[in-house]
């Protein structure tokens, strides 16, 4: 029986995006983005969003649609999401969710909290706060106030923590008690095929050694530099590889040192990535990609 909607998960740099390709243009698919660095207009060589050519052989849904500028969050991801379903349904073809952010994800099959909108003036009173104590103070007083969400989050992770903060602020509740109130996932009563695509750790690390390379000789350093001076508190600034490509073209790292450096960060990445899906996304059906590819994982799916 025909599935209704597709998700396919993975670190980066695995192939999911050529996978979905491949699969879409097998099933009448339509793409649409579930990660969270490729929805910025500014970054597309940066975060390896589709070129032309593979836009021309599916629709592409929510990539580079977000100013870098701008704050882009899980909400807004849901309200997209709900409308490129609605889309691709109109055109009369599966949609295939596609990326390696685990939070968009749970909002496709979980749900998300409702969460009211923040003011604006607590958004900047808690921004201002950040930039004056710094995050590892501003975790600790989240922790005094709410020690379970602070708990929950890294100490060095500005967004999380500033959004745990301006939550806590603004409603006078726990983060995290929010989150125990989901509402009704996206994909609800929808028969769906899930993958997660787990490559071999070598290859993994060589595809991103490579990705950057290519990056690098094809526009990612003007795009880095085009986004200098972004907020370190927006989700955008924490585009791989951003910081050391404008290092790079300041003079301040060498070509080799700046892969180097951003190499390994990816991969660290790459690691925290697959352990989010482990914990959170065991019931996906996991596969190696470079064993067996997407449409035969499809098939074996439906049977």
């Amino acid at each position: 029986m025909k599935c209704d909607a597709v998700l396919i998960a993975g670190p980066t740099a695995s192939g999911k995006s050529a996978a979905a390709l491949d699969l879409a243009q097998q099933i009448g698919g339509a793409l649409i983005n579930a990660d969270a660095m490729q929805v910025y207009t500014e970054a597309p060589i940066l975060t390896a969003q589709p070129d032309a050519e593979a836009r021309a052989k599916a629709p592409h849904l929510l990539y580079g649609h977000v100013p870098a500028r701008e704050l882009y969050s899980v909400g807004r991801y849901a309200g997209d999401a709900h409308r490129a379903l609605t889309e691709v349904r109109a055109m009369g073809k599966i949609p295939i969710f596609v990326g390696g952010t685990g939070l968009y994800f749970t909002v496709l099959t979980q749900g998300l909290a409702d969460i009211p909108p923040i003011p604006a003036e607590v958004r900047a009173k808690a921004r201002a706060l950040l930039d004056e104590i710094g995050v590892g103070a501003l975790h600790a007083r989240l922790s005094a106030r709410d020690p379970e969400t602070a708990a929950a989050l890294r100490p060095t992770d500005p967004q999380r923590v500033v959004r745990a903060w301006e939550v806590l602020e603004a409603t006078g509740r726990p983060l995290i008690q929010w989150r125990k109130e989901q509402s009704p996932p996206l994909l609800e009563g929808l028969k769906l095929a899930r993958f997660v695509l787990d490559p071999p750790r070598p290859l993994l690390r060589d595809r991103i050694a490579e990705r950057f390379e290519a990056m690098l000789d094809h526009g990612g350093e003007e795009e880095a530099l085009a986004l200098v001076g972004l907020d370190p508190a927006l989700p955008a600034a924490k585009l791989l590889g951003l910081r050391q490509l404008v290092a790079h073209a300041q003079g301040k790292l060498s070509r080799e040192e700046a892969i180097a450096e951003v190499v390994t960060a990816t991969r660290q990445f790459a690691k925290r990535q697959l352990t989010w899906f482990r914990n959170r996304m065991g019931d996906y059906d996991w596969f190696d990609p470079n064993q067996s590819n997407i449409i035969a994982q499809y098939n074996d799916n439906l049977a």
